[in-house]
């Protein structure tokens, strides 16, 4: 009984030893996990922003050209230094300045108003019909940057006006002699608003210390004047920022990037609490979680003990007794659970596992001969029945010299492949085989031709028998008979005395990387009824012959469109130069 309680009492106290480490981490991982998420908000907004005031400002530069570019004009230069002769030329050229004046608005994509006033003639030149001319307007500042016109009943209502004067010295419109002037409507920038708006979760506008606000059309009026009634009371010193505000119970994250040209701000805020609540839902059901963990530890630890620890501590000495040798060893133990099973299945494996094993280790060693033999005797009957038929045709067409080829290289080809009490062979009489193979292929199709190359010195070197035929037939079947016109296939051999590499190249359809790397793969792994046995033969059989450091290698042709198979080996080190044959 003491020990069931130690036992017990270990388990509970492992349990809250557990648990504790895991409260601990992930309330840290909880916090990171908001601060992360906080920062991220933040960087993804202020890219936003960053990349919508980037839009505007390269409108906005492109719109600060306009006058420069009104101003240069040849034929508008003409009409503001008057060189003309009489009115008629006088309305022609001021027609033609109209015209250059609407073209040049229609350049940009944002609606504009470009003007030219010449106090002189009490004149005002307009790319639209609404523009007048105005004494009191006339006795405006010049307005040499960018600034916001609340109306002043011109017809873009809320607008943003640049002007360029000349001379530039001039202090006032009415001062002088010709003032080029580009005007465009909020409106544009509304528009922004809402598609930027449509692209994320806040409800962005654009601010200015002490002027309106300028928001998107579904703006929420009473909590973006709260915002703004809370940044006017905040100064603003950098060009790029966020803080934290609080209107009433709720805390918003505010965004805020300064536009270059402008000097407006675009202001953009979430509501924090529902960004973070995903985060704190997680939270509370993590700790109503580890509150129920705790509770079911301590319940499994007692069940855990009573009804597993005492079986298992019975098979455990069974187990020790067999790994000593003790094969008569039994248990007597019954808990009346499910490991009453299994005492009893022990006490029969510990009767027979000596039988048993020397029983499997014999026919894994007969599996292992008997499956090599068949492997390497396996006889394509598809490929039979074309040699037969092409035969029987050319019989009917009484060409004997086709039959004779035919029948002598089939009957050699089988002599060789059927004879399976000969495991070694030489090179020499493997070529051989490839000679009779190939040589068939090319009376069938006749669009097949082969070049062997191998060395001298590599002819008596003893491999394995059926080694190269299986990658040729690969080569003929997958290669060249997907490919239409005539095929070549290429087998060569190189050696450095120890180490040696036989080549079997065809200029086939050729295989993709992928397939390539997959196949070169599955060459390491155990067979499966999906993979082709006869590369993965040639690679265990070499790899068994000759060592890991043997095998198939498989790669793409020099061109890139066929396929190679390289045969590579090298001589054990108790193997002497003169015994390799």
């Amino acid at each position: 009984m003491t020990a069931k309680r130690n036992t017990f009492r270990r388990m509970v106290l492992i349990i809250f030893l557990l648990l504790i480490p895991i409260a601990c981490v992930y309330m840290f991982s909880h916090q990171v996990s908001v601060n992360v998420l906080r920062d991220e908000i933040q960087v993804n907004l202020l890219n936003r922003q960053q990349f919508f005031i980037s839009q505007v400002d390269a409108a906005v530069d492109q719109l600060s050209m306009f006058p420069v570019i009104v101003g240069h004009d040849p034929f508008i230069r003409e009409y503001v230094d008057k060189k003309f002769n009489h009115v008629m030329e006088k309305l022609l050229l001021q027609s033609r300045v109209i015209e250059k004046l609407g073209y040049q608005s229609a350049s940009s994509e944002w609606t504009n108003e470009l003007n030219i006033y010449l106090a002189e003639e009490k004149q005002v030149l307009s790319s639209t019909i609404f523009a007048t001319y105005t004494d009191a307007y006339m006795k405006q500042p010049i307005k040499a940057t960018w600034t916001f016109d609340k109306g002043n009943g011109k017809p873009f209502n809320e607008s943003f006006i640049r002007q360029i004067t000349e001379p530039a010295s001039a202090a006032s419109l009415d001062q002088a002699r010709a003032v080029y002037e580009v005007r465009f409507s909020a409106e544009n920038l509304r528009s922004m608003l809402d598609h930027f708006k449509s692209g994320g979760k806040g409800d962005p506008f654009l601010y200015i210390p002490g002027m309106p606000g300028i928001f998107n059309h579904s703006v929420n009026p009473v909590l973006a004047g709260s915002l703004i009634g809370q940044l006017d009371e905040q100064t603003i010193e950098t060009e790029t920022g966020n803080r934290v505000l609080e209107l009433g119970t709720d805390k918003y994250l505010v965004n805020y990037v300064k536009s270059r040209t402008l000097g407006w701000y675009l202001v953009d805020y979430v509501p924090l609490q529902q960004t973070l609540l995903p985060i704190t839902k997680s939270r509370n059901f993590f700790y109503v979680s580890i509150g129920l963990l705790l509770v079911a530890g301590m319940v499994a630890a007692y069940l855990l003990y009573r009804h597993v620890q005492k079986p298992i501590a019975k098979l455990t000495q069974g187990v020790l007794q067999l790994k000593l040798g003790v094969y008569s060893a039994r248990i007597d133990y019954q808990p009346n659970n499910e490991f009453d099973f299994l005492i009893r299945r022990f006490n029969d494996m510990a009767r027979e596992i000596q039988e048993l094993i020397e029983k499997v280790y014999a026919e894994q060693l007969r599996s292992r001969e008997a499956t090599l033999k068949q492997l390497q005797a396996q006889i394509n009957p598809h490929f039979l029945y074309n040699c037969l038929y092409f035969i029987s045709n050319m019989a009917m067409l009484e060409d004997k010299h086709a039959v004779v080829a035919m029948a002598n290289n089939l009957g050699d080809y089988y002599r060789y492949t059927t004879r399976a009490e000969k495991q070694q062979v030489t090179v020499r009489e493997e070529l051989q085989l490839v000679t009779h193979y190939l040589t068939i292929q090319n009376l069938r199709m006749e669009r097949v031709s082969f070049e062997i190359d191998v060395p001298e010195a590599m002819m008596s070197l003893i491999i394995p028998r059926l080694l190269l035929q299986p990658l040729v037939e690969n080569a003929v079947i997958h290669g060249l008979e997907r490919k239409t016109g005539k095929g070549l296939i290429r087998i060569y051999g190189e050696t450095d005395g120890s180490g040696h590499c036989i080549t079997i190249e065809d200029n086939g359809v050729g295989v993709s990387k992928e397939r390539l790397a997959e196949l070169q793969h599955e060459l390491d792994i155990p067979m499966s009824e999906q993979m082709g046995y006869g590369m993965w033969n040639v690679h265990q059989r070499l790899r068994h012959r000759f060592g890991t450091s043997a095998g198939l290698e498989l790669s793409a042709a020099g061109d890139g469109t066929g396929f190679k198979s390289i045969v590579k080996w090298r001589e054990p080190a108790d193997v002497s130069i003169t015994d390799r044959g």
